[in-house]
């Protein structure tokens, strides 16, 4: 049994409601709040009609304020968002999902004012306002708002959207929209005074509804000729002509990107285009794919696919294979990576003793659980690494690592 003075809810219930009362009233002076969080339970006591008045107050006070919100209060001013959007869910949504769906809509128009006065950063914020439009979407599912209202929703808040939160609802939305609604959504679109290419969040808006209802040219008659050439614009629309089996016109889009330039190639660009390969019957051309992909990147997604379509007994060689080339790559850090997470630790001791000259020590979160990994098995190896974490903040005066670095030390 835990003692009488450990914080838990029967010690404290045994406590008394009225020396409890008074414990709270003398805790939160100075705490804005957690004054609010009380108000809400005081408020929840006599109905929800007055919980949704608290929160219809707190969000126009967040609304019209205009005080910077600096890295020391994001916490708390997070924390205070995501306590009135759990409000507007638990307490509103059970008993009047009409009033609850109004809230969560106005809570998310928030967002765009609270993104240019806060110090965000970490995205906490933005995660709090993410999982609010999860909310409003579920919300709705419970309201089943009017098709037309929904769409002019959000057709009225789409061209001030600077950070893509309403075109991305669509797509949830996009049931309680129905054929009627996306159509009147799009035409509402087509009739603003905007030049839609240069708006992110009405092209965006385009692209989604064209998804919504499955027309994969409308879709790509929203991609401008950059964008079609990229290799990320290029793997959306040859996704979707595969998705209708429009096989010729994938092949043409996932080829539109000039491969040889050597900067970085998506992933994502790489599997779409094996995935078409595969849809045409190019079996082979596609697996030989996959080994240029793996070659030049070292991704281990693609090495195991690769692996997995040898027949048995083949691919003990072929991984060895492919571990000698890793030892070989050209970046020190991306192959020691791949073979502490393939893993392959007698590859990885070896690459880290043959080119100890490359070992880049600012990679700590890398180095250290490397060192950790091989010391005992590869001490030597694990040695390097631990020189190279010391090596790096002495001669570059990175004193917060110091701490960190001084255990290493020790033998």
């Amino acid at each position: 049994m835990a003692p009488k003075t450990t914080l838990n809810a029967d010690n404290l219930a045994a406590l008394g409601a009225e020396r409890l009362a008074d414990l709270l009233i003398e805790i939160t002076k100075g705490n804005a709040g957690a004054k609010r969080r009380l108000r809400l339970e005081l408020a929840g006591e006599v109905g929800t009609g007055d919980v949704a008045r608290e929160i219809r107050k707190r969000l126009s006070a967040i609304a019209r304020s205009r005080s910077f919100v600096d890295w020391q209060g994001r916490n708390a001013f997070a924390a205070d968002l995501d306590m009135q959007r759990q409000a507007i869910v638990g307490q509103v949504g059970p008993t009047d999902p009409k009033a609850a769906f109004e809230l969560i809509w106005r809570f998310v128009a928030l967002a765009n004012g609270v993104y240019e006065r806060c110090d965000d950063s970490t995205g906490r914020v933005q995660s709090v306002f993410h999982t609010a439009c999860e909310d409003l979407i579920d919300l709705s599912e419970a309201v089943e708002p009017d098709p037309i209202v929904l769409a002019d929703l959000l057709l009225t808040a789409l061209p001030d959207d600077d950070y893509g939160h309403y075109p991305a609802l669509i797509s949830g939305l996009a049931p309680m929209l129905g054929t009627e609604g996306l159509q009147h959504l799009r035409a509402g679109i087509a009739a603003l005074d905007e030049d839609v290419s240069e708006n992110y969040a009405l092209r965006m808006a385009l692209e989604e509804i064209a998804d919504a209802e499955g027309d994969t040219d409308a879709y790509i008659s929203q991609q401008s000729d950059l964008a079609r050439k990229s290799f990320r614009g290029a793997a959306e629309i040859a996704q979707r002509l595969l998705g209708a089996g429009r096989l010729e016109e994938a092949w043409a889009a996932i080829n539109a990107p000039d491969e040889d330039d050597r900067g970085w190639i998506p992933y994502e660009w790489e599997v779409t285009r094996i995935n078409v390969m595969q849809a045409m019957g190019q079996t082979d051309a596609a697996r030989a794919f996959m080994w240029t992909c793996f070659a030049r990147s070292l991704n281990a997604e693609h090495l195991r696919a690769w692996l997995a379509g040898l027949p048995d007994f083949e691919d003990v060689a072929a991984e060895d294979q492919a571990l000698e080339h890793a030892q070989g790559f050209e970046s020190f850090t991306t192959a020691l990576h791949f073979l502490m997470t393939w893993p392959a630790f007698a590859q990885a001791a070896a690459l880290i003793t043959s080119r100890a000259a490359e070992i880049d020590g600012n990679h700590y979160e890398l180095l250290g659980p490397a060192s950790e990994a091989l010391e005992e098995k590869y001490p030597l190896a694990a040695t390097l690494l631990k020189r190279g974490l010391i090596n790096f903040a002495l001669k570059n005066g990175r004193v917060k690592r110091y701490p960190h670095a001084a255990p290493l030390t020790r033998v």
